[in-house]
């Protein structure tokens, strides 16, 4: 059976991690990105893992052109199955130290990308009443933290922008899906590229964890759709810590997320800025620390094995529950 998918901002980072995951698991992908040589190698390796593929270059923040690359993917692949929003850039710096033009840029990209996304893509599902959203969110969807103003306060208004989306088509009645797949630091080119007034070269707050992590997530949630998946230990951390105590949060942020989102150990990597426009070349998956990144973590293991994990979760229970049966009769 065919089945398509669009994946923007999968040129590079976990956008390139989840081209590759869904091509493996049997999905036809558009990559959708501004950088020609990276759409193109990623489609390549679509091709490679026996799929069809297609290669658009679209700066997602322009509606009209968004809306001209949906139509493109339906007649050259055909109708699109899924539409993952992951595209991003940002800016590394005191609010009142960022261009008002670069925080701008950021929110358009990043905030109104999704939204041209979802547009084009419930413009095309909701009449066929079939087809599944991913927005593809972070913990800094729900916890801001210094130097990145612009890129938190794009993932809160994803956050709420997807929520109504979701009450709409429920009160429709609609069967297409949108989901929420919220992302820990992750090990992608964004730290090499994103525009950064920091002493030192930008890097994600520990523990990071490589892109894969992520896009298998996405995966997941793309072949049985749930509304909401958090991704990585420091994601439900983050987000349920925030709940309990947002002041605390504050607290720590201020005084621990200055310095550990740089580090003077990869100084001179950077590449140029991206914020707006593509940087030249094909840069694959991951960023610059490999040496820090966890390929695995007990809780997504946990989504990918959710029966597995049930079944042990029961075989422990009745195990338990043995246990204490026969040690009452003892008694």
């Amino acid at each position: 059976m065919t089945r398509v998918a669009v994946v923007t901002g999968g040129s590079a980072g976990l956008g390139r991690a989840t081209v590759r995951e869904l091509a493996a698991r049997g999905w036809d992908v558009a990559v959708l990105a501004r950088g020609q040589e990276g759409i193109d190698a990623a489609a390549a390796e679509v091709q490679a893992a026996g799929q069809r593929s297609l290669a658009v270059s679209v700066d997602v923040s322009d509606r009209d052109a968004v809306e001209a690359a949906a139509d493109r993917v339906e007649a050259e692949l055909g109708p699109i199955d899924l539409w993952v929003n992951g595209v991003m850039v940002g800016v590394f710096s005191r609010f009142l130290d960022t261009d008002p033009d670069d925080f701008e840029r950021a929110l358009h990209v990043t905030y109104l990308g999704f939204v041209n996304g979802t547009r084009s893509a419930l413009k095309r599902m909701v009449p066929r009443d079939r087809g599944h959203v991913i927005q593809v969110g972070s913990a800094l969807g729900f916890r801001g933290i210094p130097l990145q103003a612009a890129y938190c306060g794009a993932k809160h208004a994803i956050v709420g922008f997807t929520e109504s989306v979701v009450s709409e088509l429920i009160a429709q009645g609609s069967n297409v899906k949108v989901s929420r797949v919220d992302m820990p630091a992750l090990n992608t080119i964004q730290f090499n590229w994103v525009k950064s007034k920091l002493p030192h070269h930008p890097q994600p707050v520990a523990p990071i964890y490589q892109p894969e992590v992520g896009a298998r997530a996405i995966a997941v949630t793309a072949e049985r759709p749930r509304r909401r998946t958090w991704v990585g230990e420091s994601t439900v951390y983050t987000i349920l810590g925030n709940r309990i105590s947002a002041r605390f949060a504050d607290w720590y942020a201020a005084k621990t997320l200055v310095s550990g989102q740089q580090t003077a150990e990869k100084d001179g990597e950077s590449l140029p800025t991206n914020l707006y426009d593509a940087v030249p070349g094909d840069h694959g998956a991951h960023g610059v620390f490999d040496d820090k990144s966890h390929a695995w973590s007990p809780q997504t293991w946990w989504l990918e094995h959710r029966r597995v994990g049930n079944g042990l979760i029961g075989a422990a229970l009745g195990v338990a529950g043995a246990v204490a049966v026969a040690a009452g009769r003892r008694k």
